[in-house]
């Protein structure tokens, strides 16, 4: 059973907007400038119709990682994040799936954009599951953690870009 991660944050403008600030290609390239670590890339970016995909890569340097990683994990690790966007409704749904090169496991997510009057509703909710005999436990909970620290400063760039760009 792995580490749960829930997140929820609000954007005060329209759907269209937000779905651009968290998805659209001159956002997340700003957003990974500042937020995605060492070599972070925009690795591509599709829109077809009322969906999107795209795929990201975060790097955190291995002097940055808890002594307790770095004992299990010699090196830098690479994150490999794949975001889907549909249109459902007069909302957008989302599957992420991420992969950290080094880690046997994963990380799966549900996303939600729902309009909530003159806001937006942004939902996460998701599960870490690492299988490493007597450690796997210890580093879900590090990385759930660690996710859902992104998923808050994510949040705060989404609203300073929306300020701007909305």
């Amino acid at each position: 059973m792995g580490s749960r991660i829930e997140h929820r944050a609000e954007f005060s403008a329209g759907l269209a907007a937000v779905l651009a600030a968290v998805s659209g290609e001159d956002a997340l390239r700003a957003r990974l400038k500042e937020l995605g670590g060492d070599n972070a890339a925009l690795l591509s970016h599709a829109v077809d119709g009322d969906t999107v995909r795209y795929e990201l890569r975060h790097g955190i340097a291995a002097q940055r990682l808890p002594q307790a990683v770095q004992a299990l994990h010699r090196g830098d690790i690479v994150v490999h994040r794949k975001q889907v966007w549909q249109r459902s409704g007069d909302a957008y749904t989302g599957k992420v799936d991420v992969s950290v090169s080094g880690v046997p496991g994963e990380i799966g997510a549900q996303t939600f954009l729902t309009p909530r009057g003159e806001r937006v509703e942004f939902r996460t909710s998701g599960e870490v599951t690492v299988r490493i005999p007597l450690f796997g436990g210890k580093i879900e909970e590090f990385v759930a953690q660690q996710v859902t620290n992104l998923l808050a400063r994510e949040a705060d760039f989404t609203t300073s870009w929306l300020a701007e760009h909305a």
